[in-house]
């Protein structure tokens, strides 16, 4: 599980050193480091997976109707921009320019546990959004699904 949030620089090159939690965990799924990028198509951030869990992803968007319009948008555009990378002996991978220019990625960005994959946000595009979205939910408690009403924290 990837939990937390991290602050990472990104270099020149448009890499990002993979903090050691997780990159221990990203080597021990059996993929010895490799990891899949993809952007996020509600927000501008990227998606990070262990290989195998995008897999999984990818077989399920895989056999989506491909006469249904919007099936067919979300597989162009998640299997369409996913890159293959991997974690190099440093624990860095490398950002594709085209997905940092999607999220916005410059030298400051927020790595952010959620679960089976990770998102990368340009830190201040970061900060505005968890701003707005504590915001939203200290406005907004009853509008929230019941399902989230009846945990207890």
């Amino acid at each position: 599980m990837f939990r937390g949030v991290n602050g990472v620089n990104i270099d020149e090159k448009g890499r990002i050193v993979v903090p050691t939690r997780y990159r221990e965990r990203l080597q021990n799924d059996g993929t010895r480091g490799g990891v899949v990028l993809t952007i996020d198509t509600e927000e501008r951030c990227l998606l990070l997976y262990p290989i195998a869990a995008w897999e999984e992803i990818e077989n399920k968007l895989a056999a989506l109707p491909s006469f249904n319009p919007a099936a067919r948008r979300i597989q162009r555009l998640l299997i369409g921009h996913a890159t293959e990378t991997e974690i190099d002996s440093h624990g860095r991978i490398l950002l594709p320019p085209l997905l940092r220019e999607y999220a916005g990625l410059s030298k400051l960005a927020m790595l952010v546990g959620q679960g089976k994959k990770m998102e990368i946000w340009d830190e201040g595009h970061w900060q505005k959004r968890r701003s707005e979205w504590l915001d939203e939910e200290s406005n907004s408690i009853s509008n929230l699904p019941e399902e989230v009403k009846t945990l207890s924290l």
